[in-house]
């Protein structure tokens, strides 16, 4: 089976629809032990348009977006981190800093075709809400790539250069194609698609009906279940 995932670095219902996505994976991979799960993780950019850096803070950013007291928009970013803990994850969302995701989405492309696809999308993530690290800094790129175990030559390469963006905007031209509008966005074997960060119970059932099912290449998956929590245009439920 293969799961196609569009997702953003700093949306922070990705990380836990990930977290929701891998409990239902094991338990599948229980019932199913021979079955092979492949997850392809594809570009999404919430807001091209973002600067590299901004002197805002989060809550400031929100606030300013939405008309709102800041004080209010820190609290919305609290309920996220309480989300957070209850999936084992940590969202310091005082350090946490807004940015242009278009390199780190080059560089999870590069890590996707040298198979760490995975722990491109992991060490980005937890980079960004976790230890606050400002994702458009070539030299935070650099370290990930190395410590993901890309090659530091592959990796200053497409840093100098726009290596993988081709593959980026195709990536979300697709996602245009089949109408996302907000990520996570889960597409199995071609078949189902998953909108947003599901209860597990939901991904499971998905993965057994997916699996019972079949592929079926080239066709508009059919959803299953409503729209989860999702974050789009910059911006996230609560």
């Amino acid at each position: 089976m293969r799961i196609d995932i569009w997702s953003d670095v700093v949306c922070p219902f990705c990380w836990i629809g990930k977290r929701h996505l891998e409990a239902a994976l094991d338990g599948f991979r229980v019932e199913h032990p021979d079955a092979e799960v492949e997850v392809v993780w594809r570009a999404y950019e919430l807001d091209p348009q973002a600067p590299a850096s901004t002197d805002e803070s989060n809550s400031e950013r929100l606030a300013a977006k939405y008309g709102m007291p800041v004080a209010e928009a820190d609290a919305m970013q609290e309920q996220i981190a309480e989300r957070f803990r209850a999936v084992g994850l940590e969202f310091d969302w005082r350090a946490a800093r807004a940015t242009n995701t278009h390199d780190a989405h080059r560089l999870a492309a590069l890590a996707t075709a040298r198979g760490r696809g995975d722990a491109a999308d992991e060490a980005l993530k937890r980079a960004h809400f976790t230890d606050g690290e400002l994702l458009s800094d070539p030299a935070v790129l650099s370290r990930i790539g190395t410590g993901i175990g890309l090659p530091a030559a592959e990796v200053d390469a497409l840093l100098a250069g726009d290596a993988y963006a081709d593959e980026v905007r195709r990536d979300q031209a697709e996602a245009r194609a089949l109408g996302v509008t907000g990520v996570p966005f889960f597409v199995l074997d071609g078949r189902l698609a998953v909108s947003g960060a599901q209860p597990t119970d939901l991904f499971r059932q998905a993965l057994e009906r997916a699996w019972r099912e079949g592929p079926v290449p080239g066709a508009s998956p059919g959803r299953e279940g409503d729209d989860g929590e999702a974050c789009a245009d910059g911006t996230c439920s609560v």
